[in-house]
Order: structure tokens, then C-alpha cells, then sequence
């Protein structure tokens, strides 16, 4: 084959509206799968996609060239799993018809972001933008704005921060305490920016994706993930109640910053490390029972250790040399401390590193 036209669908509109799978394949597969679309969706972009690439393909074929139409669709979660889904479905058709070319069909930026993943595997000669003609009316702003919001993408992005203030809100008044109805506002959207500025989303979509997997898979790595996710968050209560205490007690101008951190790293530490080894430890049992198990695998095991010891006992020397009372007598036993675990965070440092390097010896 010479050609290859290739539409995109990259929040896979086909699969979740029409129910039609793909990578779809030939003209007669194409006017199927539109016409399925279009009944679901009359208003959908990707609609005029696959007419477009259909268009492009009786174009090519009109003169002669030895063309063949084909579509990819990813997943609605648009991100990472979505554009690896398109990138395996390239790979399956690539090598089945060996085209020379390509024809990339799209109705926007978004799709167009793909370009890279397919350019790295195939020369694209053409891309073909499918704009749709709109009259004055339905340019008006709120028709604009009506779809805007019924788009999952723009409509969390928007209402999320709105409605969890708005709840935060409520229940202050509720309790009586509206003057914390400021703080607690001010730190759910302060989070909810830092979970968006550093693209946790898809993070997130990725672990549910691989809790998912192991659920239907029956692996150990669904229950012992539970486990660390748990105690998580058992470990972040804890050393916050324990924070908590000392700063009405005292006051974050008495005790200090420094001092505080340190009180919730030292009460907490230990059920973060327990947690992380719940984790580490469902992945060896997987690994052990489909037979893919080598000693490298324990290393993560033996440096979360040696962090673990590293953060105790440097928060135990810290809070024997600092203002609180229960700790002003036992300077000398925390420098002990202190010495033991960076003895022993070394020791499981030095195993880990051992066991690192035979594994890659192995190979």
C-alpha cells in the first residue's frame, strides 16, 4: 500500500456514543461507523472527521493511488492511556499494511497533538483540518458557552473549584465557624491547584487504571495497594492530630515551624515506610507467582527502610534539642538513636545497592 489516511478520535467519542471499536478499517466500515456517531451525537466534531477522511480517501482514489482509510480511537480519560491506546492500534495496522505515506484527518488542536506519536512511525504528506461552517446563530455566546459546559473537560475544570467551595462553605456555617469557612476554602482550591499545575490527574487515572487490572486480574497488588492507601492516610491523621496538639497547646510562634514538621514527621514516618512495603511487597507476590521474580526487585524495599530510619532518628535528635517538654530529657538517648539508625540506614542501603547490581548482572 502506498497511502494511508488517518482520522483520530482522541476521547474515543466512537467506542463510548456509538459503541464502535476500533482501529476501523476501509470506506464502507467508515460510513457505518459515522452514521452510527451522527445518531447518537449529531453535534459531535468527530462526525465530520470521518466524512472528511472519507472525502480525502474517494478523492485519492479518484486518481489512481492505492489508498486505504483508517481511524484510531483513544480513551475518554485524554491523556497518556488515550494516546498510548491510539499508539498501539497505529503499530497493529502499520504493520499489517506497510504504507509508504500518510494523510493525517483531524477536526482540531487536540487530535493534532497526536502528529508527533504518528509522525516518530510514519512520514505524514498532508494534514487535513475538518472545520465546520457554523451560521451567526449558533455562533451567539450562549450557544457557545451551553456546550462549552456540557464538556466533562471544561465542566470539572470549572465547577469542581466552585462546588467544593461552596460545600466547604455550608458546613461552617453548619458547625457555627464561619470564620474557617476562609481557610478551609482557601486550602481545598489551593490543593485542587496544585493537583491540576502538576498534572496529578493522570497520575490518578493511571493507578485506578492499574487497580483496575489487578481487580480483574486477581492480583495481590489490588489488596496490598488498598493496604498502603489506607494506611496512608491513617499515617497522615496521625502525625496531624499529633501536630495539632502541640500547636494549640503552644502556638506555631512558641514551638516554631521547624519543630512542627518535624513533631509529624516522627509520629507518622513509620506507617508511610509500612506503607510503601505493603505496596512493594504485592508487586514481589505478583512477580513471584507468574515466575518474573529476581532479588533486584527487593531493593525499593531496602532504601524505603534506609529512609525511613534516616527520617526517625533525625526527627527523634531534632525534638530532644528543641522547646518541647516531654523531649528536654532525653538529649543523650536521641543522639544514640540518632547514630543507630544512620548505622542502619546504611546497612540496608549497601544491601539494596548489592542486590541492585547482581540483578543487572543477571541480565
Amino acid at each position: 500500500m502506498q497511502t494511508l489516511v488517518i482520522c483520530i478520535d482522541r476521547d474515543n467519542d466512537l467506542g463510548d456514543k456509538a459503541g464502535v471499536q476500533t482501529p476501523i478499517v476501509g470506506r464502507e466500515a467508515h460510513v457505518d461507523a459515522a452514521v452510527r456517531l451522527a445518531s447518537a451525537d449529531p453535534e459531535d466534531s468527530d462526525v465530520n472527521t470521518l466524512f472528511g477522511g472519507i472525502r480525502v480517501y474517494d478523492e485519492l482514489k479518484e486518481k489512481g493511488t492505492d489508498v486505504e482509510l483508517v481511524s484510531f480511537a483513544g480513551d475518554r480519560n485524554v491523556g497518556v492511556i488515550s494516546d498510548q491506546r491510539i499508539s498501539r492500534q497505529l503499530d497493529d495496522v502499520l504493520s499489517r499494511y506497510a504504507p509508504q505515506e500518510a494523510i493525517f484527518v483531524s477536526d482540531g488542536a487536540e487530535d493534532e497533538t497526536l502528529l508527533p506519536i504518528v509522525q516518530s512511525r510514519i512520514k505524514i504528506d498532508s494534514v487535513k483540518r475538518i472545520v465546520v461552517k457554523q451560521s451567526a446563530n449558533l455562533e451567539s455566546t450562549y450557544y457557545i458557552l451551553k456546550h462549552a459546559f456540557n464538556d466533562p473537560k471544561i465542566s470539572q475544570t470549572f465547577f469542581v473549584p466552585l462546588g467544593l467551595a461552596a460545600l466547604i462553605y455550608a458546613i461552617f456555617l453548619l458547625a457555627r465557624y464561619p470564620e474557617g469557612a476562609i481557610i478551609g476554602i482557601s486550602a481545598a482550591i489551593g490543593i485542587y491547584m496544585l493537583y491540576r499545575g502538576f498534572n496529578l490527574d493522570e497520575s490518578f487515572v493511571i493507578a485506578r487504571e492499574k487497580m483496575k487490572q489487578a481487580f480483574y486480574a486477581g492480583q495481590m497488588t489490588f489488596v496490598t495497594y488498598m493496604a498502603a492507601g489506607l494506611l496512608t492516610i491513617i499515617a497522615t491523621i496521625i502525625g496531624a492530630l499529633e501536630l495539632w496538639g502541640y500547636y494549640t497547646t503552644g502556638g506555631g510562634w512558641y514551638y516554631g515551624l521547624i519543630t512542627l514538621v518535624t513533631v509529624f514527621i516522627n509520629k507518622s514516618v513509620w506507617w508511610y515506610v509500612s506503607a510503601f512495603l505493603f505496596a512493594i511487597a504485592g508487586k514481589i507476590i505478583d512477580l513471584k507467582m507468574e515466575k518474573h521474580f529476581c532479588w533486584r526487585k527487593l531493593s525499593p524495599a531496602l532504601f524505603v527502610i534506609a529512609t525511613g530510619f534516616l527520617l526517625w532518628g533525625s526527627s527523634e535528635y531534632i525534638l530532644s534539642i528543641s522547646s518541647l517538654p516531654s523531649e528536654a530529657t532525653a538529649g543523650s538517648f536521641s543522639l544514640q538513636y540518632f547514630i543507630y539508625s544512620v548505622v542502619f540506614s546504611i546497612i540496608s542501603a549497601l544491601a539494596g545497592v548489592k542486590l541492585s547490581i547482581s540483578g543487572n548482572k543477571e541480565k
